[in-house]
């Protein structure tokens, strides 16, 4: 109990809030280009032998990828508790879809190739698009209804209150600037998948790829730069008032919390966090040079290069806000007010300091076996053993 001892409430809250930002991330890595593929399915392959080989270029790694989605998940379940609670009850519906495509997509995967029938592929095909796309545009649609506020409150027994009736927590979520943050997620996904695709397939599959994916990168960086100018001039943002305790007890209404002009204010408290935009863009823009140049393991790196900073440039302008509430700021859910208890995050990190590196070896290792292209001999020499 030593190290306990040493590491303050404040610092675990910290690493936690870090550890869940590396999960989403890591998930965005690895899944989204998994997503990004099923949503380019229909575009970069128009025969069933070239929609095989598209599928089975993710084949082997989509189960294992999805696992970060899992335990981002179960992360924010024992690390937050409140912010689990007051997200999931307030997106409610736009969960289920997202859990009922991510539910559609193994049964996709599995059943598509049981039969030699195009009508019952076709189906299926069209399933692993839907499941690639709307998770994508969804959760880019959460993202940006998170940073305008989230119109909740709590009593003061701490019961969560949402303003307006059902339907609006799906509806209401469809307001201009969290499309745009939807159509950044969905375009930067796509971007990322038709770098996969580049990298793992060949021929006609490979070639459309690299078009789609041009156009996906452009629109990727335009949509996130024109994102971050609405940011600094149509969206006013939080801040704590006054004094505050970073380790005091988890109270959603432990804090006096005010509205500010932008978020972007926090820029000049942490000019540092600037890496994060530049990132963000800088591997978009490379990304479309590296697809239009034929380039491929270079262009996957840079790709998730964008993705990195477009995800972390979010938590860093945020901090230390994690849900903001647009209807009763005071009621926001801050990295200060919304942990568990500081014994429950010290046990997690131990358990997290052991587990986790055996996840990263095996994932490698799941990569290093299973690297190279899949070409359309592969589909068709074993077609009974893959997708």
């Amino acid at each position: 109990m030593i190290l306990h001892d040493l590491m303050s409430y404040e610092l675990l809250r910290v690493i936690w809030w870090l550890l869940l930002g590396i999960l989403l991330i890591g998930f965005a890595l690895t899944d989204g280009f998994d997503m990004g593929v099923g949503a380019l399915l229909p575009f970069v392959a128009k025969s069933d032998v070239e929609r095989r080989i598209a599928i089975n270029t993710v084949g082997p790694v989509w189960e294992g990828n999805q696992v970060w989605f899992i335990v981002g998940g179960a992360a924010i379940f024992a690390a937050w508790p409140p912010l689990y609670a007051v997200s999931f009850s307030g997106f409610y519906l736009a969960m289920f879809v997202i859990l009922a495509a991510l539910i559609v997509r193994p049964v996709a995967f599995k059943y598509r190739s049981k039969r030699d029938d195009p009508r019952w592929r076709s189906t299926w095909d069209w399933a692993l698009f839907a499941s690639g796309a709307l998770p994508a545009l969804l959760f880019g649609v959460a993202v940006g209804n998170v940073i305008q506020g989230v119109p909740f409150r709590f009593t003061d027994d701490l019961h969560t209150i949402y303003e307006g009736v059902w339907y609006m927590k799906f509806i209401g979520l469809l307001d201009p600037f969290s499309v745009l943050a939807g159509v950044v997620s969905l375009s930067m996904l796509v971007m990322h998948g038709s770098a996969w695709l580049t990298l793992k397939a060949e021929g006609i599959v490979q070639t459309r790829a690299r078009a789609i994916g041009s156009v996906a990168a452009l629109i990727a960086v335009g949509a996130y730069m024109v994102a971050g100018v609405w940011l600094a001039v149509g969206i006013e943002g939080f801040r704590i008032v006054g004094e505050y305790v970073t380790d005091g007890p988890s109270n959603p209404l432990h804090f006096e919390v005010a509205r500010t002009s932008s978020w972007l204010v926090a820029y000049a408290e942490r000019p540092w966090i600037a890496i994060a935009p530049v990132m963000g863009v800088l591997g978009g823009l490379l990304t479309f040079l590296g697809l239009r140049a034929g380039r491929e393991l270079s262009t996957l790196l840079v790709s998730k290069l964008a993705i990195f900073g477009v995800i972390s440039s979010v938590g860093l302008t945020m901090f230390p806000f994690i849900m903001p509430s647009s209807s009763d700021p005071q009621s926001s859910l801050t990295v200060w007010n919304s942990s568990s208890s500081h014994l429950t995050l010290f046990i997690m990190l131990v358990s997290t300091a052991i587990f986790m590196p055996l996840v990263l070896m095996y994932t490698a290792w799941v990569y290093k076996v299973l690297w190279g292209k899949v070409t359309e001999t592969d589909v068709s020499e074993n077609s009974h053993s893959v997708y």
